[in-house]
C-alpha cells in the first residue's frame, strides 16, 4: 500500500540548503522523493510503502547530520567529514595517510575515526587541499613508490615546493635514491626517519 509523508527540514543558511539539496539528489531509494526549497527550510515529500518512507526519512536525517557536521564546527572548533565526500567533491582520490600528515604539517587538527575525518580545516579549504595533493600525486606517481609519496607529497604541499625538487632533496639528504632499473625513487630509510630528516633540513634546523 502506497503512502505519503511530508517532512520539513530547517536550515541555517543558503549554503546548508544547497549542500543538503545536492546530497538529496544523489539518493537512490525505492521511495519517490520530491524536494521543495523554502526560505529557511526544505519541504520534502516522500511517497512509497511505509517501510520505504521509514528508510527514506532515516536517510534524510543522516544526510542532514552529515551536511551540518561538515559545514559547522563543534564546540571544540572541529568539523567532521566523510572521507569519500571530500574525494568526490575534489574529484581526486589520495591516500588517507598523505592527507592526515599534510594536515598535521600545516598545524591543523586531524583525526580519523571509522572513515570519518575530524579536522579544524573548513570544508572548502579541505577540498582545495585535496585537489592540490591530487595534482602533486599525478606529477610524481609514475616515478615513485607508495612509501616515498607519503613523505614527498605532504612536504611539497606544506612548503609549496615543486615535488620534483623535493624528490631531489630526498636524494641529497640521504633518505632516498633513484633506482635506474625501476625508473623510480625509493626511500632508503623508514617513513618516520625520512620525514624527520626532511623536515629538519627544510626548516633549516640542520
Amino acid at each position: 500500500m502506497r503512502a505519503k509523508k511530508v517532512i520539513v527540514v530547517h536550515v541555517r543558511d543558503d549554503v546548508e540548503k544547497e549542500e543538503l539539496m545536492k546530497e538529496l539528489q544523489k539518493l537512490e531509494l525505492p521511495a519517490f522523493i520530491y524536494v521543495h526549497g523554502k526560505l529557511n527550510s526544505l519541504k520534502i515529500n516522500i511517497q512509497g510503502t511505509k517501510d520505504e518512507i521509514r528508510e527514506a526519512m532515516q536517510k534524510v536525517r543522516e544526510i542532514h547530520y552529515k551536511v551540518r557536521s561538515r559545514l559547522y564546527p563543534n564546540k571544540k572548533g572541529f568539523y567532521q567529514y566523510d572521507v569519500d565526500d571530500i574525494f568526490r567533491e575534489a574529484g581526486v582520490t589520495i591516500s588517507i595517510p598523505i592527507l592526515i600528515k599534510t594536515l598535521e604539517l600545516l598545524g591543523e587538527h586531524s583525526e580519523l575515526k571509522e572513515y570519518k575525518l575530524i579536522s579544524s580545516l573548513p570544508w572548502e579549504e579541505i577540498v582545495e587541499l585535496v585537489k592540490k595533493l591530487g595534482g602533486i600525486l599525478s606529477d610524481i606517481s609514475l616515478q615513485t613508490t607508495r612509501q616515498i609519496r607519503e613523505v614527498v607529497i605532504p612536504l611539497a604541499a606544506t612548503f609549496d615546493i615543486d615535488p620534483q625538487e623535493v624528490l631531489e632533496f630526498a636524494v641529497d639528504f640521504g633518505v632516498a635514491e633513484y633506482k635506474e632499473d625501476k625508473f623510480k625513487y625509493e626511500l632508503v630509510k623508514n617513513k618516520e626517519q625520512a620525514m624527520e630528516i626532511m623536515l629538519k633540513k627544510l626548516r633549516g634546523e640542520e
